[in-house]
């Protein structure tokens, strides 16, 4: 099912593309719309990974590289990945205090999983452990790709948007009235982004990866608490991430923008807990 929404992701926008290379310059636009069609599906497939970890500021997290963040993940790692018949991931971690996580990749061989440093000092052990087996629980169910490659997207048309602001948003050089067609272009390009991945991106995903968490260490007690220490941290602390990656992240992150609720897909976490307290019971 997420092979198929990527594909049909994809093949969407080249649409978009090919329809409106046409429309602006005939026979000529419908080359170039094809060219870029071509280069935006090569380039969202195998780098979307890297423009993810790019956007987060993510340093990576090796034997030589942050060594005591290393040493923490590391075999907590390794002994999931064994548990869950997964490739050992990239570790990476993000200079941010907000409390929080995502996984990246195009598929378990080529993935990578980064944590917060506020996350690192919030969290025990046994939370981190569920933390990391959430995400481990998006590559083993290969969200991933649709995440990354719908993050990618959204960026490109939001960040289209803010450049057709800053060339066009003036009449002229002595006026400073914004272009009332480049306002309206704002308007309609960031609903369009956040449809984008509305339409990619399934709430209950993150159900899955839950209970795949809850599964795979032994118990949901450890997803339960990082879950509510998650839910009162990430509202206090704000993060430094663009709305169109916020999909990517465990939990919601707050950052003091509106056009962020536009893009949010994350079930409540009163939700998850009490689906994950309905696994405990079992």
């Amino acid at each position: 099912m997420n092979g198929l929404k990527t594909a049909l992701l994809l093949g969407l926008m080249s649409g978009v593309l090919l329809v409106g290379g046409q429309l602006l310059g005939g026979r000529s636009g419908l080359q170039i719309g094809l060219i870029l069609a071509v280069g935006m599906n090569f380039f969202t497939y195998f780098f979307s990974e890297k423009m993810a970890l790019m956007s987060s500021g993510a340093i990576a997290v090796s034997e030589t590289q942050n060594q005591e963040v290393y040493w923490r993940l590391e075999p907590m790692v390794r002994r999931l990945t064994e548990r869950m018949g997964l490739p050992m991931p990239r570790l990476w971690v993000i200079p941010e205090q907000a409390p929080n996580a995502f996984a990246t990749g195009r598929n378990p061989s080529h993935s990578s999983v980064a944590v917060t440093a506020g996350l690192l000092q919030l969290m025990n052990d046994t939370e981190l452990e569920g933390v990391i087996a959430h995400e481990l629980g998006h590559v083993r169910h290969r969200d991933i790709l649709i995440s990354s490659i719908a993050a990618t997207l959204a960026a490109a048309i939001t960040y289209s948007a803010h450049m057709a602001m800053f060339f066009g948003g003036r009449r002229n050089d002595d006026d400073d009235a914004p272009n009332p067609l480049v306002a309206i272009l704002m308007m309609l390009l960031a609903p369009i982004a956040a449809g984008l991945i509305q339409m990619a991106i399934s709430r209950s995903r993150e159900y899955g990866a839950d209970a795949a968490a809850a599964k795979y260490t032994g118990s949901p007690n450890g997803l339960i608490s990082a879950l509510g220490k998650l839910e009162t941290w990430s509202k206090r602390i704000p993060m430094d991430v663009s709305p169109a990656m916020s999909h990517m992240y465990i939990i919601k992150p707050f950052t003091g923008q509106t056009l962020a609720r536009l893009f949010s897909t994350h079930p409540a976490t009163e939700e998850r807990i009490a689906r994950l307290e309905g696994l405990r019971a079992q």
